[in-house]
């Protein structure tokens, strides 16, 4: 089954098709991106581009900046100077709500989704403030996800809270994949999961991108994240230092040695 959401395919599923960017256009153009907290600067003017159906990786240790970079994007975070474009519009100053009506969803580190409330609670909490076609196009997206996840599927009475911490990172991506985004962002996915899991997780973010959907990936994982990934940033305190296609970045002698252990 396709995915429902934006990417470079139609939606075979609604007969629908959302709006693409014209030829040569970003989904995602951040320029010179500075961002404060006080009198700390956590990043030092930072550019960087998602295209169209890409998986991209931003790489970094604790500390880097890649958790401010995302809340820059969604609108959680102002911006102290630089501009950030998404499909040619300047979203600088618009409202981290507007973003997400537009397009822009986040899977937040930690994964944070509701406990008191069930698996499809939760993934009905996605699409809230997306106005869908029909109530047919609606449960068209929840069939999407319940496939994606069989585990949620069968688990769609249980509460988000007594779930494993592998079944609530894919509770957080089903969730976001309600939304249908246009550029999906994803903080941390592989964060405190077995190794296992982390492999299965990754597989069906690959699946997901496959399907269409424009992706934004911040990880400390390289061999995972860049193994998969078009392209990737590598950050470090605030600066990007590195960039180029994944599997070349993951060839890097620096970054082998810093993220793998491998010199």
């Amino acid at each position: 089954m396709r995915s429902p959401s934006f990417g470079k395919r139609r939606d075979v599923r609604t007969g629908s098709a959302d709006a693409t960017p014209a030829s040569g256009t970003p989904v995602l153009q951040i320029r010179d991106m500075v961002i404060h907290y006080g009198r700390i600067e956590a990043l030092h003017g930072i550019s960087l581009t998602v295209d169209a159906g890409e998986l991209v990786t931003l790489l970094g240790a604790n500390g880097a900046g890649k958790s401010t970079t995302m809340r820059g994007i969604s609108g959680l975070k102002q911006l102290t100077s630089g501009s950030i474009e998404f499909l040619g519009q300047d979203i600088t100053r618009m409202p981290a709500a507007k973003r997400v009506i537009e397009g822009i969803v986040q899977v937040p580190e930690g994964r944070r989704v509701f406990p008191g409330m069930t698996v499809a609670e939760n993934l009905d909490m996605g699409c809230y403030g997306r106005k869908f076609g029909s109530r047919a196009e609606q449960k068209t997206t929840v069939d999407y996800v319940y496939e994606l996840f069989p585990r949620l599927a069968e688990r769609r009475s249980q509460l988000g809270g007594t779930m494993s911490g592998g079944e609530q990172q894919m509770l957080a991506i089903g969730r976001a994949l309600m939304a249908r985004p246009k550029l999906l962002l994803l903080d941390e996915p592989s964060m405190g999961l077995a190794p296992m899991v982390i492999q299965q997780i990754f597989r069906i973010i690959a699946t997901i991108n496959e399907q269409g959907t424009t992706i934004l990936l911040v990880e400390q994982n390289a061999q995972q994240a860049l193994s998969r990934s078009d392209r990737g940033y590598v950050l470090e305190t605030g600066t990007i230092t590195r960039e180029g296609p994944g599997k070349e970045l993951l060839a890097d002698d620096a970054v082998r040695e810093a993220y793998l252990g491998v010199a």
